[in-house]
């Protein structure tokens, strides 16, 4: 599948420092699968040009964070979005950058307890953004179940996102090919690959195994997908983890495959098999993961 996708370009005012530790799973819808006036202002969107990057969303994200108090959420809506050409089609990814920032902040509240997160956000914030959350999504009808274009994970790429592509789906670029010049690490497929994927992926681990975290992420990804375009694509990003992983280890990583041999060994019923292939992943993304404890 050939296309052009705009991505890397600095924002205007923003630092140029790398933010390394984000990955990304994307959905690109098409056009017509926006309702006017939405689908007109993301034509011209796309018609103008713009080149804006999940570097410079986390940036933005970071200095909204330096305040006394901090802002977890942006006050308005991101207008911004990523955008893809393929086989002549343009597919749109909005940001929507507010509405991940109230559903990250949701998380937090039940990972982490609350000494360390009144450290981190004072229980004033986090209150009042929830307050914001629950007025927004009683504002109109369809904004009580508005669900996100992009998912996020820090530090790794969640195993469950492998199953979701093929290894010809990869695309490496290393540091100076591409006209970003930095190093790109991506995985991207149609909609309808990605839920036929997910579906057979769910079939084996629920024939193998017990109902767990894994086969429970799984299911949470598919019903995600199965809110978008069926003509839609779907991106898995390294982001900004390029710039932590070596360049030598991006070559020699083939993430997908690792799932695809596991999955496939799984239906054999060869559980040796599957063993050393979920070993290799989970080795590779141990050494990723600890790259943050790294002074």
């Amino acid at each position: 599948m050939q296309g052009v996708c705009r991505r890397e370009g600095a924002g205007v005012g923003l630092s140029s420092v790398l933010v390394p530790y984000a990955s990304y799973l994307r959905v690109y819808e098409p056009l017509a699968a926006f309702p006017e006036p939405e689908r007109g202002r993301w034509y011209r969107y796309a018609a103008a040009g713009a080149e804006r990057t999940a570097q410079d969303e986390l940036r933005q994200s970071l200095a909204d964070l330096l305040p006394v108090p901090p802002v977890p959420v942006p006050v308005h809506e991101s207008r911004d979005a990523f955008v893809a050409v393929v086989d002549g089609v343009t597919h749109v990814c909005p940001w929507r950058t507010r509405l991940r920032g109230w559903l990250a902040l949701e998380e937090l509240t039940e990972e982490f307890p609350t000494a360390v997160l009144d450290a981190v956000l004072p229980k004033v914030v986090r209150e009042q953004a929830a307050a914001d959350f629950a007025a927004w999504r009683a504002e109109k009808p369809e904004n009580a179940d508005a669900r996100p274009w992009i998912r996020s994970a820090t530090w790794h790429v969640p195993v469950r996102w492998f199953t979701l592509f093929d290894d010809s789906e990869r695309e490496y670029e290393p540091a100076g090919a591409g006209e970003s010049k930095q190093p790109v690490m991506r995985y991207r497929t149609p909609m309808v690959q990605a839920r036929r994927r997910t579906a057979r992926g769910l079939r084996v681990l629920k024939d193998s195994l017990e109902e767990g975290a894994l086969i429970d992420g799984l299911v949470d990804v598919g019903r995600w997908l199965e809110e978008f375009h069926p003509r839609s694509l779907v991106e898995l990003d390294y982001g900004g983890l390029v710039h932590v992983i070596s360049q030598e280890r991006l070559a020699e990583d083939h993430s997908a495959t690792d799932v695809a041999d596991a999955l496939a060994a799984l239906r054999d019923g060869d559980g040796d098999r599957a063993g050393e292939a979920y070993e290799r992943l989970t080795d590779r993304w141990r050494a990723v993961r600890e790259l943050q404890y790294a002074s």
